[in-house]
């Protein structure tokens, strides 16, 4: 989730490490608030099912430019879908001018993706929301 905040071109970055020039960088972020809310396999994390399609999975990212979708346990199939191969296999990441901003713009975007065997949870984000009152921007 926190890549999502870079506001700075991460390869000259690691240029500069690996060349000693650290000091001549400048490191910004995004002081904008993000969360990450996981697609994962019916079952999961126990026992499940491999195999499923997973459709419409470039339209979320189409929708708003604020949701980026994290690849983990998937792969591709013959009709330009996707195919789960693992527990864990989508991260909708989503940045907002607040938690209730980000979390609204993740739950948009999983609503857009059609699995089936799919499943989140639907409290990310809860004690962020409780806490809310204490947080410093």
């Amino acid at each position: 989730a926190l890549m999502m905040r870079l506001e700075f071109n991460l390869a000259q970055v690691l240029l500069a490490a690996c060349q000693g020039e650290l000091d001549k960088v400048s490191l910004t972020w995004s002081p904008e608030l993000e969360t990450v809310v996981v697609m994962a396999s019916e079952g999961y994390p126990g026992p499940y099912k491999k195999g499923t399609v997973i459709k419409n999975i470039d339209e979320p990212e189409q929708v708003s430019p604020a949701v980026k979708i994290l690849h983990a346990g998937r792969a591709f199939y013959i009709d330009g879908n996707f195919v789960a191969e693992g527990g864990r296999v989508l991260g909708f990441t989503t940045k907002g001018k607040d938690i209730e901003e980000a979390r609204a713009k993740a739950y948009d975007a999983l609503d857009v993706v059609d699995w089936p065997e799919g499943f989140y949870r639907h409290g990310i984000g809860w004690r962020a929301l409780k806490h809310r009152h204490l947080a410093v921007h």
